[in-house]
Parts: structure tokens; sequence; C-alpha cells
């Protein structure tokens, strides 16, 4: 078995109000210096070995991403 992780996060060009609540919310509680928060999403797969990376792009962009507004990275994970 092998651990995959598939980062999802939202396009530099789409607004994301979760991480700009996030960014106001941190100014509130006396944190300073952060100037942007993106939100974003993570998935952690056990898969057999013999998934190929070809098959755990198309999971990605077929059923965790939206492509439209977010763009993914998929990674293997050593153990």
């Amino acid at each position: 078995m092998a651990r995959v992780v598939v980062d999802v996060m939202p396009k530099a060009e789409i607004l994301d109000p979760q991480g700009q609540a996030i960014v106001g919310a941190l100014g509130r509680l006396g944190f300073s210096g952060i100037a942007d928060v993106r939100q974003g999403k993570r998935f952690e797969l056990e898969v057999d070995d013999d998934v190929d990376d070809a098959a755990l792009e198309r999971i990605a962009e077929e059923l965790l991403a939206n492509t439209v507004i977010e763009n993914f990275n998929v990674s293997r994970v050593a153990e």
C-alpha cells in the first residue's frame, strides 16, 4: 500500500472568502504580519502499489477538485 496526498487550492484569480475571514480573525486575535491566507483541501488516499500516477491524476481531476476554480497537486508520500 502507498499513501498519496492530493492538495487542492483555489486558483490565484479566484476570491477566497474563507481565507479572507481567517486573515480578519487573525488580526482581531492580535496576530500581526499575516498578509493573506488561502484555504484549501487535503485528501489522503491509501492505494495499492499498482495504482499508477495517471489514474491518481484522473481521480483528482474528476472527483476531488473543481478544475474550473481549483488547482491540485498529487504526491506519493514515503513512509
